[in-house]
C-alpha cells in the first residue's frame, strides 16, 4: 500500500505541481545535506555561544529547503534577506523595548509586514524575530547568526546540485 502524502500536495485549486518524490535512497541523499548543515551549525554555536535557541529557526529553514529546494520560499535570496532582517528587527526591538511579549509581538509584526512588502516570504524568519526579541544577548550573536544564515544559504546550492545529480544519474 502506497502511503498517502497529503502534506506534500499543493492545496486544491493551486496552480502548482507536486514535487516529484524520489525513492528512499534519493530522499535520504537529499536530506543528508540539511542534516549535516544543521549539525555543523549546532557545533559552531556550541563552541562560540550558549544561545542555542537563536538558531532553531535555521533548522526549519534547512528542512524546508530539503522538502522543496526549487520553491521561491527557499531561494538563497529569500532565505538570507528574511532571516537577517528578522534577526535585526528582533535584536532592535529587544534593545528598544526589552525582553518580553511587547518586544516579541512588535518584532513579529514588523517582520511579517516587511517580508510581504519585500517579497521575501520565508516562514521560519518569524521565529527568528521572536528568538532575538526575547533573548538577543549581544551583538556577537547577531554576527554569528549571520554566519549561520550564510551556511544555510549554501545549502540551497547543495540541494539544487543534489537534485541535478540525482536526475543525471537516474535511469532514463
Amino acid at each position: 500500500m502506497k502511503p498517502h502524502r497529503s502534506s506534500l500536495k499543493p492545496l486544491e485549486g493551486a496552480n502548482r505541481s507536486l514535487r516529484s518524490r524520489l525513492d528512499w535512497k534519493g530522499e535520504l541523499a537529499l536530506a543528508t545535506a540539511p542534516t549535516v548543515v544543521v549539525l555543523s551549525m549546532l557545533a559552531l554555536v556550541e563552541v562560540l555561544t550558549r544561545q542555542r535557541l537563536l538558531f532553531a529557526s535555521l533548522a526549519s529553514s534547512a528542512f524546508l529547503i530539503y522538502l522543496d529546494p526549487q520553491h521561491g520560499t527557499n531561494t538563497a535570496r529569500t532565505l538570507v534577506i528574511s532571516q537577517m532582517m528578522a534577526a535585526a528587527i528582533g535584536f532592535t526591538t529587544y534593545i528598544v523595548l526589552g525582553s518580553g511579549y511587547v518586544s516579541g509581538g512588535t518584532a513579529m509584526l514588523i517582520t511579517i509586514v516587511l517580508m510581504i512588502l519585500l517579497d521575501v516570504m520565508h516562514p521560519p524568519a518569524v521565529a527568528t524575530s521572536l528568538s532575538f526579541a526575547f533573548k538577543a544577548g549581544n551583538e556577537n550573536n547577531l554576527v554569528l547568526f549571520g554566519l549561520a544564515v550564510g551556511i544555510t544559504g549554501l545549502l540551497v546550492v547543495l540541494e539544487r546540485f543534489a537534485l541535478w545529480l540525482l536526475a543525471y544519474l537516474s535511469p532514463k
